[in-house]
């Protein structure tokens, strides 16, 4: 593996690359899916029945499909993304349709009662949702949550697709450009592995943080 190590620093940048990416489309698909898990419960039926369509269209279809279709469709109407931008938007909004899912199981499984309490003390929607909903339902969607995130880590691998210089892109590059494909092939095996398996066992930790009970 001493050529894979003395190729570090252009691996380094590629990895650099994948945090930012992974960083930029955790956040928006959770803001974004959880707004649209909201939406699913509480929006009016064209609200919903849009959002369900988009939710059930979104998880019904390849990534990669979704992927193409964000790098290649906004340039036939004159819209002009960058290939980091398309990337983004690919994965956040695929990332989006399924964190929505996430928010409106956790959301549902609090009971009813809890929103009519809140609602009788004269809380505004805003402040049920934050304020009482939301941290009981949070420790419930903090599992599925993790694995989502964990699958958006995995996902940025297909920035390669629309040649962005992702970790996998610049392991490619390296592994040609030296013909020692199965070594640098191992070591983004274990960096993948090694990123993800922090990433569930921060998420396990702070599921275990969120119960009740547990001292913070």
């Amino acid at each position: 593996m001493d050529v894979v190590w003395e190729n570090r620093a252009l691996l380094w940048i590629g990895l650099k690359y994948t945090f930012k990416l992974f960083a930029v489309v955790v956040v928006l698909g959770t803001v974004l899916g959880t707004l649209f898990g909201i939406g699913l419960l509480y929006g009016n039926k064209v609200i919903r029945a849009v959002l369900r369509a988009y939710v059930d269209v979104l998880r019904g279809i390849p990534l990669i499909v979704t992927i193409f279709l964000v790098f290649y469709g906004p340039v036939a109407y004159g819209v002009d993304l960058s290939p980091f931008q398309s990337i983004v938007m690919a994965l956040s909004v695929f990332s989006a349709a399924h964190m929505a899912e996430i928010v409106r199981g956790g959301i549902s499984s609090i009971p009813a009662g809890q929103m009519d309490a809140a609602k009788s003390l004269g809380l505004t929607f805003r402040q049920r949702i934050l304020g009482v909903i939301m941290p009981q339902a949070a420790p419930i969607m903090m599992g599925p949550w993790t694995n989502l995130a964990v699958d958006i880590f995995k996902s940025t691998s297909l920035a390669i697709l629309v040649s962005q210089a992702d970790f996998l892109f610049s392991v490619q590059k390296r592994a040609t450009a030296k013909g020692h494909y199965m070594e640098f092939y191992i070591a983004a095996i274990i960096v993948y592995f090694t990123c993800c398996f922090v990433i569930s066992r921060a998420g396990a930790w702070a599921t275990r943080r969120m119960r009740v009970g547990i001292a913070s």
